[in-house]
């Protein structure tokens, strides 16, 4: 099947096609084509006709058009499911959490569209200030540029769309190479729910091209970007004078206290480890287990990645598919033979068959691994025994990452010391680092990013405030 670009409300024939293939069988499953320089111009010179059209449209026609989304995505849901599941390798089950996620998100941002305001100033809380009535209100930036990873190919893409259309934006989409699909049928809702031509533009192309036209060009005044940090760090250095809101790595660290349930952390955490094979930033990589409690857990945890069903990610039975290609299976696959070189065990999993890599389970590592030092974004977690809970902390804390953390403990006194104690954007209490709501803030400190998604969140970072003084009499 051919896909196309849309540009200012039209489908667009692009330059290239690029093929988009099933991960797990390898067949091309449709193309679509990829955005030539002229084409990302005309994206952006729709989108910056559109910005003043999206500003003046009133709050509850926004929200309108919103909600209207959100009931195409439910009435779409398992074919927008199972696109998913064949350009992503996504196993469908996740895939219609997905969807159902995205869905969510689209409906908050509808309600959140008519809460977008500002707030009164007491400027006679000095003495220049007596005689003025002060407010601020919030305003679109304008031209968003919106550039999305290939692991969530919905939801990530909702979580960049529906805020900025909500806060009165218009914007260029331009999703993963390698999962453009459901992205272009996003695009396609997007226009039958009402959105004035130009609101929305979908782009394809590789970030070396498409990507960087877009976040050096001035017209646009925001970039939101979730990818890796030497592209994020990248984009910092060439963007110029713009917003700019980046979600980018980490190492998940997992605490087990010796007061938590071992059998509900094993299966947490092997959920956490091993979902779309760990290709997601909050996945679990690195579990601290204290020392009287780690060796129990690590075989309660080994069963439970044991139990775990890999294959086809359009069988309804399997929990985990293939990863997005064979350069980032054979990737994994070196990391853990580094790792088995410089003295650690593979306790399960350890074995690829092409781009499917096994769960696997770690221990004897050392922190100085690729496999605990750096970003796995596979399926391989580790365990690490600690001493005391200031030595979990510390161990945990030992990362230039900063995304999420978790902890599991029966203890108040616990939970506060990890709350003060951990440089994480986000503490996740008896349960795993993946633990997300889709309207909670969300984003990391040090090398893991700047800003917040979440739709309130993201729709601050979307807009900017202007300050009204009105002098009275």
């Amino acid at each position: 099947m051919e896909y196309k670009l849309l540009i200012d409300g039209q489908w667009a024939a692009g330059g290239k096609a690029l093929e988009v293939r099933n991960k797990y069988s390898g067949e091309v499953i449709a193309t679509v084509p990829s955005a030539r320089r002229e084409d990302v111009d005309a994206a952006l010179a729709a989108a910056e006709r559109a910005a003043p059209v999206m500003a003046d449209m009133p709050a509850h026609r926004r929200a309108a058009i919103l909600l209207r989304v959100a009931a195409l995505l439910g009435e779409r849901k398992e074919a927008l499911a199972r696109i998913i599941a064949a350009e992503a390798g996504k196993a469908l089950k996740s895939a219609r959490v997905e969807v159902d996620r995205a869905i969510g998100t689209f409906t908050i941002a509808a309600e959140e569209a008519k809460r977008l305001h500002g707030e009164t100033i007491p400027l006679d809380a000095v003495p220049n200030g007596e005689g003025y009535f002060g407010f601020t209100v919030r305003r679109p930036v304008g031209v968003i540029a919106a550039i999305a990873p290939f692991n969530f190919p919905l939801n990530l893409v909702a979580h960049k769309v529906a805020p900025a259309l909500a806060a009165g934006n218009s914007l260029v989409l331009k999703p993963a190479s390698s999962t453009p699909l459901v992205s272009v049928l996003l695009a396609e809702i997007l226009t039958e729910a009402g959105l004035p031509p130009g609101a929305v533009n979908l782009v394809v192309g590789s970030g070396g091209t498409v990507g960087e036209w877009l976040i050096t060009d001035k017209r646009v005044a925001k970039v939101t970007f979730t990818g890796s940090p030497p592209v994020g760090e990248h984009i910092l250095a060439v963007a110029g004078i713009k917003k700019v809101t980046l979600e980018l790595g980490n190492t998940s660290p997992v605490i087990v206290a010796p007061d938590a349930d071992l059998d509900l952390v094993a299966k947490r955490a092997a959920l956490g480890a091993f979902s779309y094979s760990g290709q997601v930033c909050i996945s679990v990589q690195r579990i601290y287990g204290q020392q009287g409690i780690v060796a129990p857990f690590t075989e309660k945890f080994v069963r439970a990645s044991e139990a775990m069903v890999v294959g086809d990610p359009l069988d309804e039975r399997v929990d985990i598919g293939p990863m997005i290609d064979l350069k980032e299976a054979e990737r994994i696959e070196a990391w853990v033979q580094e790792a088995q070189g410089g003295g650690a065990q593979v306790l399960t999993g350890g074995k690829r068959e092409g781009a499917v890599y096994w769960p696997t389970v770690l221990a004897g590592v050392k922190p100085e691994m690729k496999v605990v030092a750096e970003e796995a974004f596979a399926p391989v977690a580790s365990v690490l025994p600690y001493d005391d809970f200031e030595d979990a902390l510390r161990q945990a804390n030992d990362t230039e990452f900063g995304l999420q953390v978790g902890v599991f403990t029966r203890d108040v006194n616990r939970v506060f010391e990890a709350v003060k104690r951990l440089n994480f954007g986000g503490v996740i209490i008896n349960d795993t680092p993946n633990f997300r709501a889709d309207h909670m803030p969300y984003g990391g400190n040090r090398r893991s990013g700047l800003g917040r998604e979440g739709v309130k969140f993201a729709m601050e970072d979307m807009t900017n405030l202007q300050m009204v003084a009105v002098r009275l009499g």
